[in-house]
This record gives structure tokens, sequence and C-alpha cells, in this order.
């Protein structure tokens, strides 16, 4: 009963109010204008300092391979990550979200600063993902409620230079939710809308390998919160771990393989997955989403090969 309660619908899937509706899992391609991210960092900063055209030349490219969100973090958040200032991450930022942004594209901050969410959504963000949920800056909740635009809610305990100390749980699932739930509460008495919120469980912040893939297979607990989910698992340690050959785990970039197969999974119930690698994981959604239509009865009468052509069988084939 579990499996089948996980594998939602896409149509069964709440709305995010400020976002268009689709009728499949979305694709966040992530954009890390950062010099020290755990995959992909440096790769806008040739001769250490950041090349802004080369980083919105990528968000392009992300879009074109099927990103419906182009994600722009100034901040590394990865395990014994450093702070970096508010000016640093503001430069880095600012003018990669408003070059996007004015080309259409659909962009998110990702930031736990309110004075770099401020800016990015003045500059055209139209999504805020804060990997803190608002911990780490109190006023935030306060810029996303009078902007009024889709907010991030990421599980969070502590910041990346220490948060492994706090990777503790009884229950991962049953506390992960529960301190969501809290957090859903505390954003709605500050004045956000609980229909613009999207919970993420924080895979890899505050968790060993074992609680990420505890989270994965128990996704109902989120489920039942009622808001959307995001799965932002990319190249994460805990799928190398799980792919490690002789005990020696791939780099983050011979990830991607793993990632679409959790990307895949997750789109059953997910409203949108979080990665690094566009085209990969939009070709999984799509074979995840004829497996989807596969397993659901067909009106009396209609073959298994035509199936795809009613729409109350299932979906269409991609």
């Amino acid at each position: 009963m579990r499996a089948e309660a996980t594998l939602a619908a896409p149509a069964d899937r709440p709305v995010v109010r400020g976002l268009p509706q689709r009728d499949r899992c979305q694709v966040m391609g992530i954009l890390n204008v950062t010099p020290d991210s755990f995959s992909d960092g440096g790769a806008f900063f040739p001769g250490h300092r950041i090349d802004h055209g080369r980083a919105i030349a990528k968000g392009i490219q992300l879009a074109a391979e099927g990103a419906d969100i182009v994600d722009v973090g100034g901040e590394s958040t990865r395990p014994g990550a450093r702070r970096v200032s508010a000016e640093e991450e503001l430069h880095r930022v600012i003018p990669v979200v408003r070059a996007l942004a004015r080309t259409g594209l659909t962009v998110s901050v990702d930031t736990m600063r309110v004075r770099v969410a401020a800016a990015a959504v003045d500059a055209g963000a139209a999504i805020v993902n804060d990997v803190s949920g608002g911990l780490a800056g109190p006023a935030m909740a306060g810029i996303v409620a009078e902007a009024q635009v889709p907010y991030v809610l990421m599980h969070w305990r502590a910041h990346s230079s220490h948060m492994r100390d706090h990777a503790r749980y009884e229950n991962v699932a049953t506390e992960v939710a529960t301190e969501l739930r809290g957090r859903l509460a505390a954003l709605a008495e500050a004045g956000i809308d609980p229909s613009r919120v999207v919970l993420d469980p924080g895979l890899g912040f505050a968790k060993t390998a074992e609680h990420n893939w505890a989270l994965l297979a128990e996704l109902d607990a989120l489920h039942a919160l009622g808001r959307p989910i995001l799965i932002g698992a990319s190249r994460k340690s805990f799928l190398g771990q799980a792919i490690a050959a002789c005990g020696d785990a791939p780099p983050p970039a011979a990830r991607d393989a793993a990632t679409a197969a959790v990307s895949a999974i997750a789109a059953a119930g997910a409203f949108c997955v979080r990665v690094h690698n566009v085209p990969s994981t939009v070709d999984a959604e799509r074979v995840a989403r004829c497996w989807r239509a596969a397993r659901r009865p067909r009106p009396p009468g209609v073959s298994q090969a035509d199936r795809a052509h009613y729409p109350e069988a299932g979906p269409r084939w991609p």
C-alpha cells in the first residue's frame, strides 16, 4: 500500500500558486555561481574572478535542455563549507538572475540571506529557494510574503560547517515531517500563503546516507503535509556510496546515472527535482511517465499498445 500511495498521479499533486501547473514532475536546473560547490564549483571563475557571461550562457543552456526552472546560487552549502559575505553573494548572483529573468526564464534564487533574496526578487527571480527554511534569517518570511512569490522551504538544522553534528533521529521521516509542519505554521503566521510553499526534505543536510534513503522511501510522511515536494539528490555523496566499486565512491560528475534513477523514482509524486544534469533527468522522467501509464488500468476493449491514446487510461506517452 505504501508504494501505491507514494506513486501518486501527477494530477493529484498540490498546485504551487504563482507557478505554471504541468502534468509531470518539473525539473530545476542547478546553476552554482560559486568557486567551491561540491560538484561544479569554479566553473564560472576563470582566473579566480567570476565570469557572469559564462554563467548566464549556462543558465540559458539548462533551459534549452528542458529545465523548467533555473536555480541560481552564490554560496556553497556543501558539508563543511564556509560562509561568504552578503556583498560577495550579491555580486555573484544578481547579474545572472537579472539577465536570465529578462530572457523570460523562470528563475529561482538559492539563498538563506534576506538581503540577497530581496535583491534577487527585485531583479526578476520568481522563486526563493531557502535551504534554511527561514531559520537563518527570521526576516525572510516578511520579504517572501510581501513579494508574493513561491518559497521552497527546506528541512534544516544547522549551517554547513557543523550540520553533521545534528544528524540524529529516532525516525527520520516522522521527525523531518514534524519539523517542516512547524515551519509551515510559522511561515503562515508571518504572512506567507501556504499555497505558495514547496517542501524539500533536505537530503544530505544534517542527514546520513541511511537517513536520505529512508526519507526517499517514506515520502508519504511529507505528502501528508499537503504541499508539493521538491527532491534535491543530485550528485550527492549518498548516491556515490550506493554505486561505489571496491570501496571508492565515484566523483560527483560521475553520479548522474544514479541521480537520474532517483529522479525517476521521485517523479512519481514529486512536484520538482533539482539536478545538475538536465538532459538525463528529463529522459528519466519521460521513462517514469511511460511506466506509470503502463501500470494504470485501461478501459475495456483498449489494447495495451493503444492505451496511450485514451486520456482516461493515463497520461499519453511522451
